[in-house]
């Protein structure tokens, strides 16, 4: 992994403790994904699915969208790991979600 994606691998890590400790949501099958594959390998078919995740709904009836892999991917420091098109898709979920960054 180069460096930024070795970043982001460690920040996906962490709002899935995040979940976990601040929702009690354990994302096993999010953590599965994310150590076999690594954090952006993780990502990049999770924002390809055509229904909203487990976890995606799960943060939003916690009231803590800020913990999904769409926010986390908003952040300007990960633009260089996700297409414009990668982003609307997040940002359109986030929004219909009823999310204000």
């Amino acid at each position: 992994m180069i460096p930024i994606e070795e970043e982001f691998h460690k920040a996906m890590l962490l709002v899935y403790e995040r979940a976990k400790t601040e929702c009690r949501y354990n994302a096993t099958r999010f953590l599965q994904m994310v150590c076999e594959q690594g954090g952006l390998n993780a990502a990049k078919p999770l924002l390809r699915a055509e229904a909203l995740s487990d976890g995606f709904v799960a943060l939003w009836e916690c009231g803590r969208l800020d913990l999904t892999m769409e926010a986390l991917l908003l952040n300007p420091k990960w633009e260089a790991l996700f297409s414009d098109e990668e982003r609307a898709i997040a940002r359109r979920r986030l929004s219909a979600s009823g999310y204000k960054s």
